[in-house]
């Protein structure tokens, strides 16, 4: 593989490596151990390959869908005003765990290397019988990082029925302020229906979060043609009762047992096309202006066919804040798009560097069918490259049930998720792990 120069030219301290070594013993403890029985290569994704004729872009086009806006004002009237991100925040009626306090096995869902300086697990009682999700962060909704006055993480969870479209979705609001003992409270997913007399929630689960401004979009990762949906940050409500329904009920309005409800004030479609690409996993990319939604789609491994990647542009009309540009028809259409020989990819990234000519592309690819760990690769037109650890520099060195990644511009931070494990690692230590 050709390897640029800017690559050559990230130089970190010593202290700063010795920080990073410290903190991943801390973290991973019995983790970093990596089974011999793993393969010492994992297949090599090669370089990019661009998509550019229109019968292969075509298969990426999405269709908006808005929901009017009588049906939200409708809601809005019948459960009471809305509220906002700080109100969730602040009851949270949850804690995380710090990585010290975790279970053993709970730990083991962490990367080794590059390994997690900031790690947390779940509340067990909340999230049994839910499944992990994607993860984004207000450093994905504002340049500053911040809501606002507050540091948010929000974490997707789906309900497990024991069907593989899933049940219910909710979203985590994690209160980043307090990174000691950060707290969290939870708001059900859903969409209105009868024109706004009702709503239904969202039954499918998460597969890919991006907060960008006050929108919040979410992929769902099985189901009909619906592919992307769209929600107001500013547009939560209330339930008013802990019934176990969801949606209107006698005496007022039920969200599965949460607080909050956010109904989608718009969803995007697949396209006609034979072989249309479901959006999986997304990230947002802030070295594009206007910023852009990076999506990736999940093949899996015994798949006999390229994984593609691409981009769609966010407006630039402050009438469309938040939401992805679209022609006259109501088409989102990609700016930008490859094919990529790397199968089961949970969490995708594109980041340019300082300096640089065009953007990494990092995929976090899971263990797929193979038990053990995952692996995080960088990507380019020229090649590919991932981190090598243990003994035998075996390149399955991520988590293996490989989730959303999220770059926290504000921070220098990528945060994640795997299994019950919310974590963060600096970026700056993924390329030291690959060079």
């Amino acid at each position: 593989m050709k390897h640029r120069g800017r690559h050559r030219r990230r130089r970190r301290s010593r202290a700063l490596r010795a920080a990073l070594a410290g903190a991943a013993l801390a973290l991973t403890g019995a983790a970093t151990m990596i089974s011999a029985s793993q393969a010492t290569v994992a297949d090599d994704p090669g370089a990019l390959k661009p998509l550019t004729a229109p019968a292969e872009t075509a298969a990426l086009r999405l269709t908006e869908h808005r929901v009017p806006r009588p049906w939200l004002d409708r809601l809005s009237d019948a459960m009471g005003e809305p509220v906002g991100v700080s109100t969730v925040l602040g009851s949270a009626d949850h804690t995380l765990r710090d990585a010290a306090k975790c279970a053993t096995e709970e730990r083991e869902a962490l990367p080794v290397l590059p390994a997690a300086t900031r790690a947390y697990c779940w509340d067990r009682g909340d999230t049994e019988g839910w499944r992990p999700g994607a993860v984004t962060t207000s450093g994905d909704a504002d340049a500053d990082g911040r809501w606002g006055a507050h540091r948010v993480v929000l974490s997707a969870w789906t309900r497990d029925d024991g069907t593989p479209e899933g049940g219910l979705a909710r979203v985590s609001f994690v209160d980043a302020d307090a990174p000691d003992r950060p707290g969290y409270a939870s708001a059900l997913l859903a969409v209105p229906v009868d024109r706004g007399h009702d709503y239904r929630g969202l039954a499918s689960p998460v597969s890919g979060m991006v907060w960008y401004q006050d929108k919040l979009l979410v992929t769902t990762g099985a189901g009909g043609r619906e592919a992307l949906y769209v929600y107001d940050m500013d547009l939560i409500q209330r339930a008013t009762t802990e019934a176990d329904a969801v949606g209107r009920v006698p005496g007022g309005w039920a969200a599965a047992g949460h607080r909050y409800v956010l109904p989608a004030v718009a969803s995007y479609r697949l396209s006609d096309t034979s072989g249309a690409a479901r959006p999986a996993a997304i990230s947002l990319d802030r070295g594009t202006v206007p910023g852009s939604l990076v999506a990736s789609e999940r093949v899996p491994a015994d798949g006999d066919r390229p994984t593609r990647l691409w981009r769609y542009a966010f407006s630039a009309d402050p009438a469309r804040a938040g939401l992805p540009a679209v022609d006259s028809a109501g088409h989102v259409d990609a700016v930008e798009a490859y094919e990529t020989g790397a199968a089961e990819v949970g969490g995708v990234l594109s980041h340019r560097p300082q300096g640089a000519a065009r953007p990494d592309w990092y995929l976090a690819r899971a263990a797929g069918g193979q038990d053990g760990r995952g692996t995080l690769w960088r990507q380019d037109a020229d090649g590919a490259r991932a981190a090598e650890c243990g003994a035998d520099r075996s390149q399955r060195c991520w988590s293996g049930q490989a989730g959303s990644l999220s770059y926290w511009a504000a921070t220098g931070e990528v945060w994640s998720q795997s299994g019950r494990m919310l974590f963060a690692l600096p970026l700056a230590s993924v390329e030291d792990a690959l060079d």
